[in-house]
């Protein structure tokens, strides 16, 4: 008896698991499904309405309209809704007949009238064609495949590397983001740091694209050829605001020997500790997506030990009130002192000096260590 029992909780654990996972893929299944469940609740409060109104008002159906309006695509939702208006008719209509209409039960079915039609709206406008929370949750597995291209694989032993981002306004999509390759020898070390045009959600849907564009060229490409392909990619797709300003660093490790390329990019910065001061980079050229023949330099030096190269975007230097000139210079202070208790952890800490906090920011960093 027991083990007949154990067996059909086993199953009836199965099927409710199959029914979620074909509700998360948004399958018509898993729809079909929810919605079910969603009428036997109706069904429920239908039947305890017509015992016992005072307690199961007709206002008791915006608990399952609510639901269904986060778990449910239009037209299921329009079905729930059918099914909503129809018992609340049969609802309110046996409760007249019993004791007349009042003004409290009027503005009831007005306020469910109103709910319905503001769901219905919301749901038909969904661009996804998903309910809420699974549009977002698509939303948020491409961020978190975004950032995980962006980490920096396990480095040979004597490197280093570190990076730390923040958003505009503490939302989770951001324009900056970081693309890195290692190759398979471990030989070649290739990052990218990529600040899309705008900030936090406008920017962070074009980024998700270009990221993937990225992501699937670096190491396939040379780096000049590489940039002239994302240029190419941004000019296809026809953005309102559809530029990028990149750098990209490619660094032998076996010799600390690395050449940078700059679209648009704030100027990287190389630490020196036998001077204890970071110098400019001269790596210039065209930000991405403004012209078809954007032109860029490549420079090249050695990162040699103790010493660190330092990438960020201009949100760490760029303000209302400060030029990239002057960010620079407070950068270069700034990064000095957060070196000072050591590598790790300081792209943190330089974000956290930083002041506007109006715009994303994205600190990189490489040092080849003693």
């Amino acid at each position: 008896m027991r083990s007949r029992v154990s067996h059909a909780r086993m199953r009836l654990g199965r099927y409710v698991d199959d029914r979620v996972v074909r509700w998360q893929t948004g399958t018509r299944e898993g729809q079909v499904a929810v919605l079910a469940v969603l009428l036997v609740v109706c069904l429920v409060i239908f039947a305890l309405s017509l015992t016992n109104y005072a307690v199961f008002p007709a206002l008791t159906f915006v608990i399952p309209l609510l639901i269904g309006s986060i778990t449910l695509r239009f037209q299921p939702l329009l079905a729930l809704v059918g099914v909503i208006v129809l018992l609340v008719t049969i609802t309110v209509s046996v409760q007249y007949v019993r004791e007349g209409i009042t003004t409290s039960r009027v503005s009831s079915l007005v306020m469910m009238a109103t709910v319905a039609g503001i769901q219905l709206w919301e749901a038909r406008r969904r661009r996804s064609g998903l309910p809420g929370p699974l549009g977002e949750a698509m939303l948020v597995d491409l961020r978190d495949r975004l950032h995980a291209q962006g980490k920096v694989p396990p480095l040979p032993s004597g490197w280093y590397s570190e990076s730390a981002m923040l958003t505009a306004g503490g939302v989770h999509f951001s324009g900056d983001f970081m693309v890195a390759n290692l190759s398979a020898d471990e030989v070649e070390l290739e990052m990218i740091l990529v600040d899309v045009c705008g900030k936090g959600v406008a920017a962070g849907t074009q980024s998700l694209q270009l990221a993937g564009a990225l992501g699937g060229l670096i190491g396939a490409l040379p780096p000049q050829a590489l940039f002239a392909a994302a240029n190419d990619f941004l000019l296809r797709q026809q953005w309102e605001e559809g530029f990028a300003t990149a750098v990209h660093v490619s660094i032998d490790l076996r010799t600390g020997s690395y050449g940078i390329i700059s679209a648009g990019h704030p100027p990287v910065l190389h630490w020196h500790p036998s001077t204890g001061e970071w110098a400019i980079d001269e790596a210039r050229g065209t930000a991405l997506g403004i012209m078809r023949h954007p032109l860029f330099t490549q420079t090249h030096g050695r990162l040699e030990p103790g010493e660190t190269l330092l990438f960020y975007t201009d949100g760490v230097v760029e303000s209302r009130d400060q030029g990239v000139e002057e960010g620079v210079a407070w950068l270069r202070t700034a990064a000095t002192r957060a070196l000072r208790a050591g590598v790790e952890g300081a792209a943190g800490r330089i974000l956290g000096r930083v002041r506007a906090k109006d715009d994303d920011r994205a600190v990189l960093l490489v040092a080849r260590q003693d």
